[in-house]
């Protein structure tokens, strides 16, 4: 069973709000899902609530061999960078 670290679709017409999840690579966008890591937020305002992702929770789960989606990479790394400016701060 191959793993991919993905994007699901949710909310309404024109105000998209999208989990990211470790979901099976063959199995349909918005379909069943192994773990919800976080959400993405891209219409809100504040960049601090724009993006909500457990990032060690994501790191293992590369480990193990699942392969992130390009939208999803940028997202991880992404919030390894606020991550670690929160670190320093």
């Amino acid at each position: 069973m191959a793993l991919k670290i993905k994007l699901q679709r949710a909310g309404a017409t024109h105000e998209p709000v999208y989990r990211v999840v470790v979901a099976e690579a063959r199995g349909r966008r918005d379909g069943r899902f192994v773990e919800k890591l976080g959400t993405y937020l891209p219409k809100q305002k504040d960049a601090a609530k724009q993006l909500e992702l457990n990032v060690e929770r994501a790191e293992y789960w590369m480990s193990v061999g699942a392969q992130p989606t390009d939208t999803s990479n940028s997202l991880i790394k992404r919030a390894r960078k606020e991550q670690a400016a929160t670190a320093e701060a």
